[in-house]
């Protein structure tokens, strides 16, 4: 059954007799010292949901034998299909109430935390969370009634990554290892033969989007020095890959592959360049060299941060771009955030063309994919040997 409201509706009555129950006399609500079974309650796109990880690996260290499940737009749960940091997907589509009924079979956790939108802490309340932990300063305040503990963002700049896990006290998780996330299954999927580049120029708003003369020049200039070239775009985004390589002389996939199948092909990369986007997230996740072009996104908020500290990640863009002046995320006011989320057009608050994308030149790109492709040389040279 595909409708949002059956969903909600079902959401708020389950929620509402829960906070009726626990205004009964003598049942209060406490945080849990040692919570047994945990819940991350999210609804985010791909990028977002990976950075997510600080969190779980935060949770594992500070409660190993805590059962701890999370909500996942359903495209991205066989991502999580080998259970990194023992974290458990759940599938769940707002618009399809047969997910909401399978996670009502999972009720009963006594920590959920809300690393976003705060509409999440009504299905929190819905699994009978005993103490909901969010961010504050969501609009409209109705998304905070269900919410126990109102944490407020840092007022120091950092990594979204390793802000979401100040949800919870403690000491920051372990930097990432690659071993620490099993890699999903990619069926009936024959990746190139390595050594190759990634070129991947989809992205979620055509304000991400490097301009195609670019990137067939990055790619001349990769198989020039005997590296080959694969193209890889998003489903509906095969023009283009066209525009960039209209004589396709370039293997490419404009779409096709399922999301482990990606993984796979980001994984046996020696170079992934790409806009800041969920790609390069997935990058991160693989240990793949990794050069990622800022245009309005920050390089700062998405980037690398502390806990992926040792990837071999290279967060390209113009500092101080004079239109990436909103201090929006999460629909938060965060002063020290400087992004822009402006959607393409001509009228007043739009952007008619991506000149932050722009400024960033091909000569820039070279620079930054010739260092990461020497920090490379020897998983190059081994590909060569295999």
């Amino acid at each position: 059954m595909k409708s949002r409201a059956y969903s909600r509706l079902e959401i708020l009555a389950l929620a509402g007799l829960r906070m009726l129950a626990d205004a009964l006399p003598r049942r209060r609500r406490a945080p849990p010292a040692t919570p047994r079974r945990i819940l991350i309650a999210h609804h985010l796109l791909l990028g977002d949901t990976i950075m997510l990880t600080p969190l779980l690996a935060k949770c594992r260290e500070r409660w190993p034998a805590a059962e701890i499940v999370s909500t996942c737009p359903t495209a991205y749960a066989g991502l999580y299909a080998g259970h990194p940091y023992g974290v458990h997907a759940l599938a769940y589509d707002p618009y399809d109430v047969q997910t909401l009924r399978a996670l009502r079979a999972e009720s009963g956790f006594d920590l959920a935390l809300v690393p976003g939108d705060n509409r999440l802490s009504w299905l929190a309340r819905a699994l009978d969370a005993r103490w909901i932990v969010a961010f504050a300063g969501d609009t409209p305040r109705y998304k905070d009634w269900p919410v126990d503990e109102l944490r407020t963002y840092p007022v120091t700049p950092m990594a979204w990554g390793d802000l979401v896990a100040g949800l919870i006290d403690g000491n920051a998780p372990a930097p990432y290892r690659v071993e620490c996330w099993p890699a999903p299954a990619a069926d009936n999927f024959v990746p190139p033969v390595a050594p190759y580049c990634v070129l991947h120029a989809g992205a979620s708003t055509p304000l991400k989007q490097w301009p195609a003369d670019r990137w067939r020049e990055l790619g001349t200039w990769l198989a020039d020095r005997d590296l080959p070239v694969v193209l890889s775009a998003g489903r509906g985004e095969g023009l283009l890959l066209e525009e960039i390589d209209p004589e396709r002389r370039w293997c490419r996939y404009d779409g096709t592959l399922s999301l482990g199948q990606l993984w796979h092909l980001v994984a046996r990369a020696a170079l992934v360049v790409c806009p800041d986007t969920g790609v390069a997230h997935l990058a991160r996740l693989t240990g793949t060299p990794t050069v990622a072009l800022f245009g309005p996104g920050s390089a700062l908020l998405s980037g690398a941060g502390e806990f992926w500290r040792d990837s071999p990640f290279t967060a390209l863009t113009v500092p101080d771009f004079p239109c990436r002046d909103q201090r929006i995320t999460m629909k938060r006011d965060v002063a020290w955030i400087r992004r822009c989320e402006r959607a393409p057009g001509d009228a007043p608050n739009q952007c008619p063309e991506a000149r932050c994308m722009r400024a960033l030149s091909t000569e820039m790109v070279r620079v930054a994919v010739g260092a990461r492709l020497g920090i490379a040389a020897a998983r190059v040279q081994f590909s060569h040997r295999s």
